[in-house]
């Protein structure tokens, strides 16, 4: 067995324990875990593209083939349920051929309904997950998306395998390498749209594969935060200040999410991007067991309020400029976010494996983690200082606005902001940044 099949049989361990943990407490039979189905789009011949069930992908890397199942029960070898229409009208999916076949009983449906032929005969005691009720329903499983199975499986999923961390470090393998092409294509003069394909053609994955939709954004487009827009047209290198990129992908289901932000030439911005840099190596190694995420996003927003006074943007106390909300202007979001299986990765807010829910703090909404930091967790880590229009303004107009440079300000403008994003792992000895250790 090579190491790579060994770490996935652990993998299927640990997956094992849990779901015989949570069935035991809930009296229930067994998951029956649904791969998905497609969506058609409105008054449309043609669907969404389709994405595949977390549940379903946590136990193996079949990412693309809708109306698969799997049966477990925490003991017996699991069911998978794999879907291989007759078809000429589309790609049937190849059959099971990778490492983790030997690990599944495998089964064959050509419709989708033959699901019921190899349902258990107590079926009634199962639990369903996935995102289509009416099907469970139909198949007669009693137990539809428990939320006491739910929040369980959220919970742990914090807690990353071996195998998943290694499929982790791959995906920011091959992000790494996406990221530096795109560098290159904007240093080269290439358009958003440009600088997008170079992205896909580097890491060999398209729009639908990539876990989110990548970030592309020239000079004031990266004060958007969600910008996807893509232009077609190139900026001349006169007019041409910033580049911001947030992109990841997807390896065996796994996402990486990677930010950086180049400099254009020379000058006050690319030395903030520095200054930024090496606050957020400096917050990543303040990450430690015991700790809660929420209080090293405060300790973030201490750190940017000294850069927003060391560069002379604001002249306040660092204390003032957090109660009064002004370090929120220059970074509205959150530090980071949990990552694995899904981008913005289940159980952050749970601080129990009943799902005891701790809200993000009212001074930071935007927030997406108050869980206390421990060992096997993955997060990411990513800062930011933008100048933000619709923020910018109403400080400008507000008591705190007296003390804002806005001069420099004005300067900066053009550039649209910084973000930094590394993917990191808590280990008992210290933390793995699993994106500087894949060279950027």
């Amino acid at each position: 067995m090579s190491s790579y099949s060994q770490l996935f049989a652990q993998h299927l361990d640990t997956l094992q324990q849990r779901t015989r943990d949570i069935l035991q407490q809930q009296g229930i039979g067994g998951l029956a875990i649904h791969s998905g189905q497609t969506h058609r789009i409105f008054l449309d011949d043609q669907d969404y593209p389709f994405k595949v069930n977390p549940q379903f992908k946590a136990w193996l890397p079949v990412l693309d083939n809708p109306h698969c199942w799997l049966l477990v029960d925490g003991v017996s070898k699991p069911v998978l349920l794999f879907y291989r229409p007759v078809d000429f009208w589309h790609k049937v999916a190849e059959l099971p051929n990778a490492f983790w076949v030997d690990f599944f009983d495998i089964r064959f449906l050509t419709r989708p309904e033959q699901v019921a032929d190899h349902l258990p005969a107590n079926k009634q005691e199962w639990a369903y997950l996935g995102g289509h009720l009416e099907v469970a329903e139909l198949l007669g499983l009693g137990h539809p998306n428990p939320e006491a199975v739910l929040n369980y499986l959220h919970y742990h999923r914090a807690y990353k395998t071996a195998y998943e961390l290694e499929c982790l470090r791959e995906a920011n393998r091959i992000g790494v390498r996406g990221h530096i092409a795109a560098k290159d294509s904007f240093m080269a003069g290439a358009s958003e749209f440009e600088i997008n394909l170079a992205y896909m053609k580097a890491v060999g994955q398209g729009a639908n594969e990539a876990p989110y939709g990548n970030i592309i954004a020239i000079n004031r487009n990266a004060a958007i935060l969600h910008y996807t827009h893509l232009s077609t047209q190139r900026v001349p290198d006169a007019e041409r200040h910033s580049f911001l990129i947030d992109a990841g992908v997807d390896y065996h289901g796994y996402a990486s999410d990677i930010t950086r932000t180049w400099a254009w030439r020379r000058g006050e911005f690319a030395d903030l991007i520095a200054a930024l840099d090496a606050q957020q190596q400096e917050i990543i190694d303040e990450i430690k067991p015991g700790r809660r995420y929420s209080e090293l996003h405060l300790q973030m927003h201490h750190r940017l309020a000294r850069l927003l006074q060391s560069v002379e943007l604001v002249d306040m106390s660092v204390d003032e400029m957090i109660h009064t909300g002004v370090t929120n202007v220059f970074f509205p979001h959150g530090l980071g976010h949990f990552l694995g299986l899904q981008v913005h990765d289940a159980g952050g807010f749970m601080q129990d494996e009943r799902g005891t829910h701790l809200a993000a703090p009212e001074q930071f909404p935007y927030l997406r983690c108050t869980r206390v930091m421990e060992v096997g967790q993955v997060f990411t880590i990513e800062p930011g200082l933008y100048f933000i229009d619709s923020l910018l303004e109403p400080l400008r107009k507000n008591e705190q606005g007296k003390r804002i440079n806005w001069n420099k300000v004005e300067a900066l403008r053009p550039f649209g902001g910084i973000r930094i994003e590394d993917n990191v792992v808590l280990h008992g000895d210290g933390v793995e940044n699993l994106t500087r250790q894949a060279g950027l």
